[in-house]
């Protein structure tokens, strides 16, 4: 009788996990004190474009295709927005000063380099958007 309570305590434990999980994946993070990218990733943001998506990505990383075509159609289909991919396979100094502990993350830059947002998992097309309006022309 103990084992089955153990299995169905299991069981319920990671039910509410997974909820978690899916309700945080995609949800759009506004950053309260403007950081400033390390050096090496300001050269990926567009000097030109009000925002740069950063995508921030690993090599074995499925999600990351998926937000890596979304992105780039919100990039070409938006007036001031710019995508820009980076692979963090080799890099975990770089994921650890941005703070990164899963992918694909997704860092809305500003052409200064200062973070404006940030979005962990697949982003949500209109929720992205949304938060983005401020900062386009």
């Amino acid at each position: 009788m103990t084992g089955v309570l153990v299995l169905l305590g299991t069981l319920v434990l990671a039910g509410v996990a997974g909820l978690v999980l899916r309700a945080r994946n995609g949800r759009v993070r506004t950053t309260d004190a403007l950081g400033v990218l390390p050096a090496d990733l300001r050269d990926v943001v567009h000097p030109g474009v009000p925002v740069t998506l950063v995508q921030l990505s690993t090599a074995f990383c499925a999600p990351c295709r998926q937000a890596s075509t979304l992105l780039a159609d919100l990039a070409s289909t938006t007036a001031g927005l710019h995508h820009a991919e980076v692979d963090l396979t080799d890099r975990p100094d770089l994921a650890r000063a941005l703070s990164v502990l899963r992918t694909p993350t997704t860092l809305a830059v500003d052409a200064g380099g200062r973070e404006l947002l940030r979005v962990g998992g697949v982003p949500n097309r209109k929720a992205l958007l949304d938060a983005l309006r401020p900062h386009l022309p």
